[in-house]
């Protein structure tokens, strides 16, 4: 047995298809039939049109027009004669393989790009790279797996995935993922929730241990991996997976219910997004709203920065999907891990604690107030809330709204309309805001607690280091303490609070927050069901004294097993 990180819950019975990173080596050889060489690079050219055409049309089908454009752009590398005539002149000239012509020709056109001032050319060097490898793979023969045609249902298994394969892969045929790297809160986590496909990161050596073939069983809830299991065991999990279908037909029936405790405490179960294409996820598992739609997605799948018409769009196709319920937008938050090809950053010692989010809004103001003109105007077709990142200060919330307000006026003098019941709130991920939250809710209508950066920042845990992911624990003492303060300045001057981090959907957290009075939970649309179902069988009084338990432990250990016991009993 193997053991992971359980990133999304659902059990998986399957083959295993292994996608590998292979390594391409370039040799050059001469050669005397140069018009064989020729042939065999046009055919790869071909077969790599026809996949990235069928990957383009299947994006553009699937998430949205916008986000195909890169697959777009890697068409129009091979479509431009200078870019592979180059390399045919090359063959032809000095009788060398298709292999090693074709990498010098990408060597030499990726130097240009990367030589020139203008970022949009500059990311053009990226799109040479990508679309030569899956060239000089075709030539070289090496196993190219297209993950939007599989032929067979498989369980993924990979050192990592890559939003492009996630965003490609043809979701109906993938059981499950198992990767080598990554936590609770990693792209492909995320992602795997997202899309309510059952996973397991962080196993370290899956790629080294599991062949292709090998049949695979999983638990994407325990993290547990079985390789090659007795008749015996595939029976056992092929009856737990009969009961996990079981338990989801029964979550249908809480579909239309109201969120509310034994004992009439009310709470907001709504969902996190990262494009307006994922609000079908949130109708289908009734959300009551969009606890946070994170915005740096449009930035990101760009290859400029978003115009206004643009956002606008985006924002307005968000509000108008959730029919009037309430939606958290999360202004720009870019940096750490989060890059923008266009947009060159320093290179700094801690981007996690350097130059992003809203510190570079309030110094682009530009950019920022072409977001927010955007919200604004979208406005008028929901109920939209505004939330900013990783504010850490007074004085950053102040001149944040300060600019919201010469936005406003601007549009007012403009004679365009927006809501004027837009409510403005921020994120707490950074502990200074939770230490200073009773001075921060005089000037916001809400708080979203961030626990994805709230431990990391409070723990001094770099929650993608797999040597120190036992210390990124969202039951640390220091922790939960911080979460209670949050919510109780909060209250004390009759503000609510919500929770956007992927603690909000936890099970095992949800007793806790629902003891210390938080107010809305935001989750991958996956977990709404499975939160209704456990907030509407238990009493906020109960709660409240449960959670008073909790804080009277000493360890995360103790938190968990406490948790751990109290969940099995139910």
């Amino acid at each position: 047995m193997m053991k992971g990180i359980g990133a999304s819950p659902g059990i998986a019975i399957g083959k295993a298809l292994v996608v590998e990173e292979n390594e391409i080596v370039i040799e050059k050889r001469a050669v005397t039939d140069v018009e064989a060489e020729v042939k065999k690079l046009n055919d790869a050219v071909e077969v790599s049109k026809e996949e990235l055409t069928a990957v383009k049309e299947k994006v553009a089908k699937e998430v949205g027009e916008e986000e195909s454009e890169i697959f777009g752009a890697h068409l129009l590398v091979l479509e431009d004669p200078e870019f592979i005539g180059e390399a045919e002149n090359k063959i032809k000239n000095e009788a060398v393989n298709a292999e090693y012509a074709l990498n010098e020709v990408k060597d030499m056109f990726v130097a240009i790009f990367e030589g020139m001032d203008n970022a949009y050319m500059k990311e053009r060097a990226a799109d040479v790279k990508d679309v030569t490898g899956r060239v000089l793979r075709h030539i070289l023969g090496i196993k190219v797996i297209d993950l939007s045609s599989l032929k067979d249902e498989v369980v993924l298994v990979a050192h990592d995935l890559t939003p492009s394969d996630t965003a490609t892969m043809d979701k109906s045929k993938v059981l499950g993922f198992l990767t080598d790297i990554g936590g609770r809160t990693s792209h492909t986590a995320i992602m795997s929730r997202t899309l309510e496909i059952a996973a397991i990161v962080g196993l370290s050596d899956a790629t080294k241990t599991i062949k292709d073939n090998d049949m695979v069983i999983f638990d994407g809830d325990t993290g547990e991996v079985f390789v090659n299991p007795e008749q015996s065991l595939i029976d056992e999990y092929t009856e737990k997976k009969r009961l996990f279908e079981e338990e989801k037909k029964e979550l249908e029936l809480l579909k239309g219910k109201k969120s509310v405790t034994t004992d009439g405490k009310h709470v907001e179960l709504a969902g996190n997004i990262g494009t307006p294409n994922d609000i079908e996820g949130l109708i289908k598992n009734d959300a009551e709203g969009v606890g946070l739609y994170r915005t740096e997605f449009l930035y990101m799948n760009s290859d400029k920065f978003p115009e206004e018409d643009t956002q606008y769009e985006a924002y307005k196709a968000v509000l108008e999907g959730m029919e009037g319920k309430p939606v958290v937008i999360r202004t720009l938050d870019i940096g750490g891990d989060k890059k923008l090809s266009y947009f060159e950053m320093e290179k700094e010692m801690n981007p996690f604690l350097g130059y992003r989010a809203i510190r570079l809004c309030l110094d682009k103001t530009e950019i920022f107030k072409t977001q927010l003109r955007a919200l604004y105007r979208a406005s008028v077709h929901g109920k939209l809330r505004i939330m900013f990142p990783m504010i850490s200060s007074l004085e950053e919330l102040l001149k944040a709204k300060e600019i919201c307000n010469e936005v406003k006026k601007e549009l007012s003098n403009e004679g365009i309309e927006y809501s004027k019941d837009v409510e403005i709130g921020m994120m707490i991920e950074v502990p200074s805001a939770a230490v200073i939250s009773d001075i921060l809710a005089k000037h916001v209508d809400f708080f979203s607690i961030g626990t994805n950066d709230l431990i990391q920042y409070t723990c001094a845990v770099d929650r993608m280091n797999q040597k120190i992911s036992y210390l990124y624990n969202q039951f640390n003492p220091a922790v939960l303490r911080l979460i209670n303060l949050v919510i109780k300045n909060a209250h004390a001057e009759g503000k609510w609070v919500g929770m956007c981090g992927e603690s909000a959907g936890d099970q095992k957290m949800i007793p806790i927050l629902l003891g210390f009075g938080l107010d809305e939970f935001s989750m991958s649309p996956i977990s709404i069901l499975r939160a209704r179902k456990l907030v509407t069988s238990v009493s906020e009084a109960d709660m409240k004294a449960l959670a008073n338990e909790v804080l009277s432990l000493s360890t995360a250990e103790e938190i968990e097993e406490y948790m751990e016991k109290f969940i099995s009993n139910r």
